[in-house]
């Protein structure tokens, strides 16, 4: 099983099929916090659900040729949320992160760190010469991990996505490898 190890109480590993019962918890609890921004919690109403997208996350694998595209976010023995790199595309060197954290996890640092951790791979060990991250206008709490992170704001796309029974507006941040490294001097 691949794991990272960022700090004592902070890793990344694979997911298993074992997950879906504590992951489909941590949706359950976090419900109508990750509701606000993540269209795709309603769809997620048993434990099944959750095994389905960890079986889908794991073929993600045979298809990026066994790089993970998401994998979970431990917090002192606990799943916390998930983090990866989507929209790997190997001819322009670019792909994007996305994130989720549930409710009792927030304000540890954890998904900085994770993001932190993750760019750190994709620029140093893929060669990727960008990464993007979208946020919704409204979140604050995502869009101030960009913006510590560095990163600048490139645009705003309007109507990016639909919630439910609404749009919201995104913003685009990137980030290039050249400035990932200067910033980590």
């Amino acid at each position: 099983m691949l794991l990272h190890k960022m700090t004592e109480d902070l890793s990344f590993r694979l997911f298993t099929l074992d997950d879906a019962e504590e992951v489909f918890t941590l949706i359950n609890n976090s419900r109508t916090y990750l509701r606000e921004y993540l269209g795709w919690v309603d769809n997620t109403t048993e434990v099944k659900d959750s095994e389905n997208w960890i079986k889908t996350t794991l073929q993600g694998m045979v298809e990026t040729g066994g790089f993970p595209t998401t994998v979970a976010i431990i917090y002192a023995g606990e799943i916390a949320g998930t983090i990866g790199l989507q929209g790997i595309n190997r001819v322009n060197r670019s792909a994007s992160i996305g994130y989720w954290l549930g409710e009792g996890f927030q304000g540890k640092g954890i998904m900085t760190k994770a993001c932190s951790n993750l760019m750190d791979y994709g620029f140093n060990e893929l060669k990727l010469n960008r990464i993007s991250i979208e946020a919704a206008f409204s979140n604050e709490k995502s869009r101030a991990i960009p913006e510590r992170l560095g990163f600048q704001e490139e645009g705003h796309i309007r109507q990016a996505e639909w919630l439910y029974n609404h749009y919201v507006d995104h913003v685009v941040y990137g980030m290039l490898a050249e400035e990932w490294n200067n910033y980590q001097k």
